[in-house]
């Protein structure tokens, strides 16, 4: 039987103790800045905030290339001999990395290549529960693993707010009059996965502390999400306090699982500082 190799790309924000735990393999997509190209992961992401602060411009995101896709596949192979890659993708509707993949795919046939139509915390879940499932069958078939991954994929619930409209608004993300509404009447947007695009579907007022509670009772009471593991996304920039009584309110709905995830470089020059997210899998 073929071991099986869970991969995903840095846009999942994959805590790295989950990734060491389960081998999860993460190649790493891109962020230029200033004329230069970092892979996600070298940046820290405080120098993505600093860059917006003294030049008004959040820097641009790039997918991971074909050829750094093909490398990234060879080398699995060559650490995990007679495998069977399974590779959990970053929506294909905010990005060409998985198109990518799939053109590098080709010199491959112990490959399987899944859209999970999700970023960062829910794209995470559904890696995770792709791990538990082998973690659970370590017998499990790869068609089989498959199968099971792509019912997940309708099933996972990611929303978040950014911790400003500052860098949706630079981005050409939100309009002028959006943008200034928003300021104005202190609303913040809630943001969530729809299909596979980043669509805003909610506005709460107030500061964070609040704001962050109410989206947590409407995101538990819209959703029956499997209380084995639940994720919760922060920007660099969260108050402590938030991310503590966020725990609180998890535990007090029965979580018995809650990994906190810091939004990447990629993700955060979409979020901004100070965000705040969630995402889980629905039963």
């Amino acid at each position: 039987m073929k071991r099986i190799i869970l991969t995903t790309e840095s846009g999942a924000d994959l805590p790295e103790e989950l990734a060491k735990k389960y081998e999860i393999q993460v190649v790493p997509m891109h962020v230029i800045m200033g004329g230069k190209d970092y892979l996600d992961g070298s940046l820290p992401v405080q120098e993505i905030y600093s860059y917006y602060d003294r030049t008004q411009q959040i820097p641009s995101t790039t997918s991971t290339n074909t050829h750094e896709y093909h490398n990234f596949f060879t080398r699995i192979n060559q650490d995990f001999a007679d495998c069977t890659i399974v590779h959990i993708g970053y929506t294909s509707k905010a990005s060409s990395s998985f198109h990518n993949a799939v053109l590098a795919s080709e010199d491959f046939d112990n490959l399987y290549l899944i859209d999970a139509l999700n970023v960062t915390g829910g794209l995470t879940a559904i890696v995770m529960y792709a791990a538990k499932l082998l973690e659970d069958e370590p017998s499990i078939e790869a068609e089989a693993l498959v199968e099971k991954i792509k019912t997940s994929i309708p099933k996972a619930r990611l929303a978040f707010i950014p911790g400003s409209l500052d860098f949706l608004k630079a981005g050409g993300r939100v309009s002028n009059f959006a943008y200034l509404g928003g300021t104005l009447l202190k609303l913040k947007p809630r943001i969530e996965l729809v299909d596979g695009l980043l669509l805003s579907n909610k506005k709460y007022r107030g500061k964070m502390n609040k704001v962050s509670e109410k989206l947590m009772h409407d995101y538990f009471t819209e959703y029956n999400i499997d209380q084995e593991q639940l994720y919760l996304i922060y920007s660099v920039g969260l108050d402590e306090g938030i991310k503590e009584r966020a725990s609180a309110i998890a535990k007090d709905y029965g979580f018995k699982n809650i990994h906190w995830m810091q939004a990447g470089a990629v993700i955060s020059t979409h979020s901004g500082p100070g965000g705040f997210g969630i995402a889980g899998i629905e039963v």
